[in-house]
């Protein structure tokens, strides 16, 4: 007998439809798995053996074969046993149901007891199925909070095999939910750190703010103890919050990652990644046998922090050059293509030598005039030209220190405020663009929106021989000025905006 039952492949974050076909007859006792199916798939035979032993049903020795179609396509992932064991019980008459067609998918791991079992990528692939007319889905009763966010989808949760099969026996079972796109959310506002912990430092400061509020790339150069890592980690604080869409992006990413936390249903706040420099590319851009996101994904809509950048490989900062420009990562394989979103804020500091202290006026340098170059050299000059803000950070004073003293700290509060006023002007600018903040501009936007006047363009025009600019750097400076005035609230880029954009910009010398 022939069954044929609807499940979900997941390539990237698109789901697609894959249909699990199921021939049980006579012939040697054997269960083959076709239809470019991994390891893991392969192992579902002898997880769904068990499953239907377990649960009451019987395996009757024969030929099993199951096909996962299109059988030109990949399969990886555990997710497909639950469609695959219905597919059996239908195939042997063991259910007596109708089979479903193909308005159901199903989707689950089963464990040798029978028990479905919460799978990960499961809201990208039923956001897939739902584009493919699939109105309802059997998935994980673990998994259901997830799945509420597919709006329109009527979900049938399971915790077992046999509560699956009595479902289409008619004989109770869980009732179908509509997912209702979940409870409404606002941007989680957990305890951050406060830039107010930070004494001096207010030309960091004020870039960061600048970098925020244009979602703009920053590296800090500065010795030991400055404050660059305090810096990284407070700038998500004065990030916006994320709306309902970014919300969405983000937890699918986090999905298919299998990176949700339990009882977490939808990220809900901007991602901070920071990984040690000791990471590998394929965990930094994605990829891996069984390709997955990687830090760039994970860190979509957010701020990925990379602390002692001149420390990490080459290799693996150069991988960074074009998701920085394009806003996603594409992750090409002999079995299919993958894209990930990646459209992240760059926060990144260094030391400007190995032993930390070239140029410090207290401490000495012990490094050798080619070490030091060499240690700047793994920065290279293209990636460098994708960081739209440069700063370096001095020593503090002993005033800034002092915890007697009065002087002001500008905090997070401030900050905020100024990038949240800026976000909004950018945001209803370019709301025909389909875009959200300066730093997305094209090289043809750049010079509608960012058009400068005579004495702007006089200046521009010397910097750029001056610095050494390159075309990219000359966009990017002029983005970066866009954004300093939106801060203020200008129409127009005045000269102190460009003055201060083009100060971002440091002399080739710091690199080496």
């Amino acid at each position: 007998m022939y069954s044929r039952i609807l499940s979900a492949s997941l390539y990237g974050l698109s789901g697609e439809k894959t249909w699990a076909e199921v021939d049980a007859g006579r012939g040697m006792p054997v269960f083959s798995v076709v239809g470019l199916a991994n390891r893991s798939v392969r192992e579902a035979k002898d997880r769904i053996h068990s499953a239907l032993i377990n649960c009451g049903f019987s395996f009757k020795p024969g030929r099993v074969t199951v096909n996962l179609s299109p059988a030109n396509r990949k399969k990886d992932g555990s997710h497909y046993d639950l469609a695959i064991a219905l597919g059996y019980l239908f195939s042997s008459e063991q259910i007596k149901a109708e089979p479903p067609g193909e308005e159901m998918a199903f989707i689950g791991e089963l464990s040798l007891d029978g028990r479905v079992c919460g799978v990960e990528g499961v809201l990208p692939m039923l956001t897939g199925l739902q584009r493919g007319g699939v109105k309802t889905v059997m998935l994980p009763g673990r998994n259901l909070e997830e799945a509420r966010l597919v709006k329109g989808l009527f979900l049938v949760p399971v915790d077992s095999l046999s509560q699956a099969a009595d479902w289409f026996e008619g004989f109770g079972g869980p009732k179908p939910v509509k997912a209702d796109g979940g409870a409404p959310m606002d941007a989680e506002r957990c305890e951050l750190p406060d830039f107010s912990d930070i004494k001096g430092q207010e030309m960091v400061k004020r870039a960061a703010q600048v970098a925020a509020a244009g979602m703009h790339g920053l590296l800090m150069i500065g010795h030991p103890g400055v404050g660059k890592s305090m810096v990284g980690k407070r700038i998500p604080g004065i990030l916006p919050p994320l709306g309902y869409d970014e919300q969405l992006d983000v937890t699918q990413v986090y999905s298919a990652a299998g990176q949700l936390r339990n009882g977490d249903s939808m990220i809900r706040s901007r991602p901070y990644r920071a990984p040690h420099h000791s990471i590998s590319h394929t965990a930094l851009i994605g990829g891996g046998s069984r390709p997955k996101p990687g830090e760039i994904s994970l860190a979509h809509t957010g701020v990925l922090f990379l602390d002692e950048l001149a420390e990490f490989s080459a290799h693996t900062l150069d991988m960074l050059r074009q998701p920085m420009e394009d806003g996603f990562v594409s992750i090409d394989r002999t079995y299919g293509k993958f894209v990930y979103p990646a459209d992240f804020m760059l926060v990144a500091a260094t030391n400007p030598c190995r032993c930390g202290y070239y140029g410090d006026p207290v401490k000495q340098c012990s490094c050798s005039e080619t070490d030091r170059r060499r240690y700047m050299s793994r920065i290279s000059g293209p990636l460098l030209d994708r960081i739209d803000l440069h700063v370096v950070m001095e020593r503090p004073v002993y005033q800034d220190m002092d915890i007697a003293s009065r002087q002001r700290s500008t905090g997070s509060k401030e900050l905020r405020e100024g990038v949240l006023r800026a976000r909004e002007i950018q945001s209803e600018r370019y709301k025909e663009l389909g875009i959200s903040c300066n730093s997305q501009l094209g090289a043809g936007q750049v010079a509608q929106y960012c058009a400068l006047g005579g004495a702007c363009e006089e200046l521009m025009r010397t910097a750029f021989s001056a610095l050494g600019l390159s075309a990219r750097a000359y966009h990017r400076v002029l983005r970066t000025a866009r954004t300093i005035a939106d801060i203020e609230g200008c129409p127009d880029i005045a000269e102190r905006h460009l003055t201060e954009a083009l100060s971002y910009r440091l002399p080739e010398k710091y690199f080496g």
